[in-house]
């Protein structure tokens, strides 16, 4: 056995072992639950936090990817909507620890998972029915508003779901109404997660997931600038991250042959 095949054979161990332990710990988190229904969510929301920084923890020590923040002197202070690029299932769990009072915009389909989903109403994250259309989006409007008078953190994808990397971007305008009805700071981040947690596999090859904040957009810009800045924002510091680790004849999140 060649040293190349011996590594896919290591990551493929690990990742396997790194199943198993990441559904044991989301399953002691959602039983520890259980039991603060009857208590005030912010419990509730202490728990999610608990269970995105130990998935993230347990992803270091099991495949060896770490997590690397970068410009944490920028997040402001307070409530606040959070525009991130999406690349992985590992944005879903782990930006819940880098923020003290984070509130997700999720696909409405999450909720109805017993007991996982019963967790997500009560922590106050925000389901959206994207069958619903305009009436979608005013209830949306309306339940992002409720988190921020709450001083919370909502965190948005704007492109609404994962995406390749070196996907062409794909920017909804839902970013731009919350943005305008909302009167407070969009803090856009970028990231390079597909790298190591790849869509559509179990592979996670060992590496850095880097997570980057970016200047703060103030409140009150014209919509056109505000979308254009944020998908440029994002997107230049995404693909500067991505060739971080990228070399010539050489991808870590490509497939075992």
């Amino acid at each position: 056995m060649n040293s190349f095949t011996q590594k896919k054979s290591v990551i493929v161990i690990r990742s396997l072992i790194f199943q198993v332990v990441f559904y044991l710990n989301t399953t002691v988190h959602v039983l520890a639950s259980m039991p603060t229904m009857i208590l005030p969510h912010r419990v509730m929301v202490e728990i999610a936090r608990s269970w995105g920084r130990t998935s993230v923890w347990l992803l270091g020590v099991v495949c060896g990817v770490k997590l690397e923040c970068r410009g944490r002197e920028k997040i402001p202070p307070g409530p606040l909507l959070v525009a991130s690029k999406h690349q992985s299932a590992w944005d879903t769990f782990a930006l819940l620890g880098l923020f003290p009072y984070p509130a997700y915009i999720l696909k409405r389909e999450l909720t109805w998972i017993p007991f996982f989903g019963w967790c997500l109403l009560k922590t106050g994250m925000i389901p959206l029915d994207r069958g619903a259309g305009k009436e979608a989006m005013a209830g949306l409007i309306a339940r992002v508003r409720k988190a921020i008078a709450l001083g919370r953190q909502v965190i948005v994808f704007p492109e609404g779901t994962r995406r390749p990397l070196h996907a062409e971007p794909d920017y909804k305008l839902g970013v731009v109404q919350l943005y305008a009805q909302c009167a407070v700071p969009c803090l856009p981040m970028a990231l390079n997660s597909g790298q190591f947690w790849p869509r559509r596999s179990f592979l996670r090859p060992p590496g850095t997931i880097v997570v980057e904040f970016l200047d703060p957009i103030p409140p009150g810009q014209p919509r056109a600038a505000f979308f254009r800045r944020l998908q440029n924002d994002i997107e230049t510091a995404t693909n500067r991250l991505l060739a971080e680790n990228e070399k010539p004849g050489e991808n870590p999140a490509a497939p075992v042959p």
